[in-house]
């Protein structure tokens, strides 16, 4: 899966990024190697999913999938 991500210049320094796709999925790095790396935990974030609140029936199944 490719997802677009929009990489700000903060004006106090340092990088902030978004990812429209990701309603309210943003990060910020001092330098662009830290940026890089926390924009793909915040997306990971902003994906993953807390089981504890859905509800499942026994019939039901959970899957990963790649995209």
């Amino acid at each position: 899966m490719k997802i677009k991500v929009i990489i700000h210049e903060a004006e106090e320094g340092g990088y902030w990024a978004e990812v429209p796709a990701i309603p309210g999925c943003a990060t910020q790095g001092e330098t662009f190697d830290e940026l890089l790396e926390n924009i793909y935990e915040a997306v990971e974030g902003c994906l993953s999913v807390d089981l504890k609140d859905v509800v499942m029936s026994k019939k039901d199944k959970v899957m990963e999938i790649a995209v």
